[in-house]
């Protein structure tokens, strides 16, 4: 999970009495471990989906064009951040079960420093997740405005802004001697370990905000290119935009799920510092715990494409396929291209109708 309140764990805790280690000791480290294990594993599965090589079906390979991969890129390097992320999950609580807790003991730089590295690492492809998942919606309005995607930038920012925030926050938080909790007065708490909660829940909070307002422009630019194509909007326009709305409201309902808790949790620290609810705090960790890893898992199934034989996973171990298999394939492909290039250039538009009343193509 991605959480500063955890990260704190790494600081050395010299005198016992610190507000970390009261908390620490209602807490189940090894219970914690174990739902950490088992949802960063499905996280790790769900990431391995998305990042699997597949064959798409078109007529004229027209879903090799760039616009037609552009969704089917960004999806592989949000899945990848994910994969990461939840890879740095499963190993961190493989190891801090194996030492019986997840706070170093007095004196023990290796712990601190191993703690402090796996954080560092968590948090760093966890924040490339959400600058994805930012870049994938700014993306649309570009798909739907037929304009190429600024990947370069998409690329700068998923992975150099990760980096910068992540340095800072940890440097201020551990440096120089991973002391942050030797000290309860409140100039230490503003310098050090504040600025470590912004610079966390920053990018959350700007995907939350700016997510669903794209979203919501991208409908409207789609309600106009269904009306402008067909020069009509009855019952079967509006079943395709409803379908666009749907698969919207999904996504951002999925990262909604994965990373309100942990929001919360930070609201409900600031807020009550003085008087911490240890108990209701301990949940939400194991609430972050069990959907933070989860988003790869969930976001193999938002993503992903439903059509029946539209794509076709590349399995490492298939090196070939019977020709009864490929002929059929071949059929499948001829009659569904022209749904698949409709999904291809517009990623989240799937399971709508291809065809209005009269006849026409809902988008060509």
């Amino acid at each position: 999970m991605s959480d500063p309140t955890i990260q704190t764990f790494c600081c050395h805790h010299g005198n016992g009495t610190d507000v970390a280690v009261t908390i620490a000791e209602e807490f189940d480290t090894s219970s914690y471990n174990l739902v950490c294990l088992f949802s960063s594993g499905l996280g790790i599965l769900g990431a391995l989906y998305q990042v699997l090589p597949r064959r798409q079906f078109a007529n004229s390979h027209r879903w090799l064009s760039f616009s037609a991969e552009r969704g089917r890129r960004i999806i592989v390097w949000l899945a990848l951040a994910d994969l990461l992320a939840a890879v740095g999950v499963f190993i961190r609580s493989m190891i801090w079960m194996s030492k019986k807790n997840i706070m170093p003991a007095v004196e023990d730089d290796s712990s601190v420093m191993f703690c402090a590295v796996s954080s560092a690492f968590i948090q760093y492809f966890y924040t490339s997740t959400w600058i994805w998942t930012l870049c994938y919606s700014i993306d649309m309005r570009y798909i739907l405005s037929q304009e190429e995607g600024h990947f370069k930038y998409y690329h700068l920012s998923a992975w150099l802004i990760p980096a910068i925030l992540t340095v800072t926050g940890l440097s201020l938080l551990y440096i120089p001697n991973a002391d942050c909790h030797t000290s309860v007065s409140l100039r230490i708490v503003l310098q050090r370990i504040l600025p470590n909660y912004i610079i966390t829940y920053l990018p959350i909070v700007v995907v939350m905000l700016a997510n669903p307002i794209l979203y919501k422009h991208s409908i409207k630019d789609m309600k106009t290119i269904i009306t402008c194509t067909s020069g009509q909007f009855t019952s079967r326009e509006r079943d395709i935009l409803e379908a666009i709305k749907i698969k919207f409201a999904v996504i951002n309902v999925v990262f909604y799920v994965c990373w309100l808790p942990n929001l919360i949790n930070g609201i409900l620290l600031w807020i009550l510092w003085f008087h911490l609810p240890a108990r209701s705090l301990i949940l939400l960790w194991y609430l972050m715990a069990f959907t933070n890893p989860l988003q790869a898992f969930f976001n193999a199934m938002v993503y992903r494409r439903w059509s029946a034989g539209s794509e076709k996973l590349i399995l490492p171990w298939r090196h070939y396929e019977n020709p009864y298999c490929q002929l059929t394939n071949s059929i499948t492909s001829s009659n569904t291209s022209r749904e698949t290039i409709r999904e291809e250039i517009y990623p989240l538009l799937q399971n709508a109708p291809a065809k209005s009343i009269n006849g026409y193509q809902s988008l060509p």
